[in-house]
């Protein structure tokens, strides 16, 4: 059975490029992430080609998976890279990015961090706020620098469609500016000497199930500027969905393109995908702790949790299970719940397994995105490991170890 290019059972036996994932558990211990650098690459590819008739760049949306080692990876194959703090410009620097190639989105962005952002050189700011622009050319003037680029991020008041969480371009969301505020900011662009407002920007939510809402912000930002020439870059956003269950149908990006090289000729584009780059290359390993039946039904219980992957908790987020070794023979409905202390830590409902018993291993798919970039201590619990396929896809190592008991205590007093 194969699930990508990557990830896949042989001989029965569930692989990871060349590398059993069996053999990491042993060796690495559960719960543990492990990402295929090689599928990354294949996905930024893909991605790549593509948008390749709108001459798009790909700024990957760091707050996906900030893995150093996933980075590195992405640096080395030409990607830029969308960050959302000051921490994640800083990973990117240090995993080798190029700080031009950098983009600092977010709706509370601190005026230290904008001045750190600024001293480092970075590419563009996707401003959200008014007062925003003033500390950006004040941290400018300070340190000499000129032309900032800036986007203005417009909210377009359009609702995708995806999870309510998920949402950023509807009215009442917290995200961008409104058309009026952006119109009124590109008539005052020379109270901001140090500026250069060369960009829109738009991000309507992630996990899209349709192009129609970014479209539509498309087009409203497009008559928003068009009587503003300065303005030649127009940055889309993220939000390409990836498959969370068997048998999920993906929109065609060769339609979404079509549409969108219509109406963006003599625009350079930047695109901020980050969820369907890395989702699909990763999985989360645990091993089953105990099965018990309960309410006529049954759980099995794992050493996961919420605290390494929330998604469920958070958005009733949908995750396969794979065991490491398939088996052929009956199955049995069973909730797949962690040891955390709270009755939503359950990582998956009502699934056809098989008759899982206590040291079985088995790997949650899809899990390389907002999995651990979003895991907590909650419970004091030590973070996972990560382990990373080379892009050979022949060898792994482990990329961050297990967090200890000392590294939770480590900063009190």
């Amino acid at each position: 059975m194969v699930f990508n290019s990557s990830i896949r059972y042989v001989d029965g036996s569930l692989r990871i490029d060349d590398v059993a994932v069996a053999a990491i558990a042993r060796e690495v211990g559960t719960p543990t992430y492990v990402y295929s650098l090689k599928r990354i690459g294949a996905n930024y590819e893909r991605l790549r080609e593509a948008f390749a008739p709108l001459a798009g760049q790909i700024h990957y949306s760091v707050k996906a998976n900030g893995s150093l080692a996933v980075l590195r990876s992405l640096a080395a194959a030409g990607a830029g890279f969308d960050c959302v703090s000051a921490g994640e410009i800083d990973r990117c620097v240090r995993a080798g990015a190029r700080a031009e190639d950098i983009v600092f989105a977010g709706v509370g962005k601190t005026r230290a961090e904008i001045a750190f952002a600024v001293s480092q050189g970075i590419g563009w700011f996707n401003v959200e706020n008014l007062a925003e622009l003033s500390y950006i050319n004040n941290a400018a003037a300070a340190m000499g620098a000129d032309a900032v680029k800036v986007a203005l991020r417009l909210n377009p008041q359009v609702t995708a469609n995806t999870h309510p969480y998920m949402a950023t371009g509807h009215g009442a969301a917290k995200f961008g500016l409104t058309a009026d505020a952006v119109g009124e900011i590109l008539t005052r662009t020379s109270d901001f000497s140090r500026l250069d407002f060369a960009g829109i920007h738009l991000h309507v939510g992630s996990q899209l199930g349709d192009t129609a809402a970014t479209l539509t912000a498309l087009d409203a930002a497009l008559e928003l500027v068009a009587g503003h020439p300065r303005v030649r870059t127009i940055n889309l956003g993220g939000g390409l969905p990836v498959a969370y269950r068997f048998g999920d149908e993906q929109p065609s990006l060769g339609g979404l393109v079509s549409q969108l090289d219509s109406r963006l000729r003599g625009y350079e584009v930047l695109l901020e995908p980050g969820r369907s780059i890395v989702a699909d290359a990763g999985v989360l390993v645990a091993e089953v702790l105990y099965v018990k039946r309960q309410a006529g039904q049954v759980f099995t219980i794992i050493d996961a949790s919420m605290s390494e992957l929330v998604r469920p908790a958070l958005y009733d987020a949908h995750h396969e299970v794979a065991p490491l070794r398939k088996t052929i023979g009956e199955t049995v409905r069973a909730q797949v719940a962690g040891p955390v202390c709270e009755s939503a830590d359950v990582l998956a409902r009502d699934r056809q397994l098989p008759r899982l018993q206590a040291g079985d291993r088995v790997a949650l798919l899809t899990a390389g995105a907002y999995g651990m970039s979003m895991a907590s201590n909650y419970n004091a619990r030590p973070r996972p490991a990560e382990v990373v396929v080379s892009e050979s896809g022949a060898e792994w190592r482990v990329s961050r170890r297990r967090e200890s008991f000392d590294d939770l205590a480590r900063f009190e007093k």
